[in-house]
């Protein structure tokens, strides 16, 4: 054999080790992947376990255990108070802490209202955060706001007891946002204990902070800076991180707050803030309906839910529509098919029963979700719509109509349709398509400017397969 040859084959095997060496890597890929979903997933159900027996939902009365959950992000706040010395030298213990056991609660009630879990207290340290036990991207800003108003309420209850102006009690605070190992104990009342830099460094941000300041780290920072007025502070060396940019937090941009100091926050801000968490109610919906909806359901799955927000989103765009009409646009498409998860025919009444269950839980005000279930029963056959925002979530709903994978979607709507014995014959479904299509008609300009030329072209497409 000549040494060409040889080298031929040489090269042969090596091609056939580089491929087979390639699809390795792509298993082990996928297989990392799926491990970490896995893993996430765990991490999920854990802390969903979690919250509930905090609650109080459980049916069990094992003994007290400990487990261990992480959490990617998070946003731990600590809270000193100043003036417990110098109030123990001049003032009857007690005093001293039945006083500090009221701006303790007052911060406990603060941090529930902003689904902040409340970690310990250390002699006149206050530690909680933000994305503990249930995990939301919301947290940064969550935390900042309770910080804020944290700080004025102590102010506040000074003024109140000391008319004099001599005040005693003050404040420094430090935030930072990052990964978290929380470890849970109990049983009936479930307690977090957490560790990792996150923890340090945000134990840090306070001991640099001076009286009456919230520092926060570059990290919060920049996942913050959209909604407050911050300063530069400077770099806080920190062990094994080496030095983290500091920020001291103002307050509320002037366009978001309700007040001169900006502390609370105003409409515009709960628009952005909940436009902000759609993601976080995205996620849940969209976890359910893969989980609960029926499996003839080929057509009305997640995967057209998502089809849905994402087109309503598009068109409500192109229409111009505010930040609040967008929002009610696509949280009403999130929710536009979840009533296929208890009935068919009767989808979008239950719908909006599931909406108006789960929507008061993140935020939305009685209007908004009147509103939002009007438009889900703008969607029900034969549209109708009524008002601009009809309009769109209608032609977001039917936007496949007009796409160039019509087609294969149609049919998976045939096969949904037959596997209930509503429809049973090909050739009949196709007459019903042509006839549907040439009678339907987008209702906004940029529906009709995106996908009523391809409509047309559907029509020509289906009559061709009609026998």
């Amino acid at each position: 054999m000549s040494s060409q040859t040889t080298n031929k084959n040489l090269l042969k095997r090596l091609s056939k080790l580089m491929e087979k060496n390639k699809e390795l890597l792509q298993q082990l890929k996928k297989l990392q992947e799926a491990y970490n979903k896995i893993l996430e997933e765990n991490d999920r159900l854990q802390a969903k376990i979690e919250h509930l027996k905090s609650k109080g939902i459980t049916d069990t009365e094992s003994s007290e255990t400990s487990t261990l959950l992480r959490f990617k992000m998070a946003t731990v706040l600590f809270v000193d108070i100043q003036g417990f010395s110098k109030l123990h030298q001049e003032t009857n213990s007690h005093e001293i802490i039945d006083e500090l056991d009221k701006i303790f609660f007052e911060f406990d009630q603060i941090a529930q209202k902003y689904n902040i879990e409340r970690i310990k207290t250390i002699g006149d340290t206050y530690m909680c955060a933000g994305g503990v036990p249930v995990k939301n991207i919301t947290n940064p800003i969550d935390v900042v706001l309770a910080a804020l108003e944290m700080r004025y309420q102590l102010y506040e209850m000074e003024s109140t007891r000391r008319q004099n102006g001599n005040a005693i009690w003050d404040i420094r605070m430090g935030l930072h946002t990052g990964p978290v190992i929380a470890t849970t104990m109990g049983k009936k009342k479930v307690s977090y204990n957490l560790k990792g830099d996150t923890v340090n460094i945000a134990s840090r941000m306070q001991a640099a902070s001076q009286k009456g300041e919230i520092n926060i780290s570059v990290m919060t920072y920049e996942l913050i800076r959209e909604y407050f007025d911050c300063e530069y502070v400077g770099k806080m060396p920190v062990k094994y991180m080496g030095d983290v940019e500091m920020y001291r937090v103002l307050g509320l941009k002037k366009e978001f707050s309700s007040d001169p100091k900006g502390i609370f926050p105003n409409e515009t801000f709960t628009v952005k803030y909940l436009l902000r968490q759609f993601s976080d109610l995205q996620e849940i919906i969209l976890d359910k309906l893969e989980k609960e909806l029926p499996p003839y359901l080929y057509y009305h799955n997640f995967k057209h839910t998502i089809d849905v927000v994402s087109q309503a989103e598009l068109i409500g765009i192109g229409e111009g529509v505010s930040d609040h009409d967008l929002l009610l646009l696509k949280t009403a498409a999130l929710f536009h098919d979840a009533g296929h998860t208890i009935g068919y025919d009767n989808h979008e009444q239950l719908g909006t029963e599931i909406a108006r269950k789960i929507l008061p839980m993140y935020k939305y005000t009685p209007d908004q979700i009147d509103k939002i279930c009007e438009l889900i029963m703008a969607t029900k056959l034969p549209p109708n719509p009524k008002t601009l925002l009809e309009k769109i979530i209608c032609d977001a709903d039917l936007d496949y109509l007009g796409r160039a994978d019509f087609i294969p979607v149609s049919n998976t709507l045939y096969e949904e349709l037959k596997a209930q014995n509503k429809i049973s014959d090909i050739n009949e479904w196709n007459k019903l398509q042509v006839k549907f299509i040439s009678n339907h008609q987008y209702f906004t300009e940029t529906a009709n400017r995106l996908r009523e030329v391809n409509k047309q072209k559907q029509i020509e497409r289906i009559k061709k397969l009609i026998k």
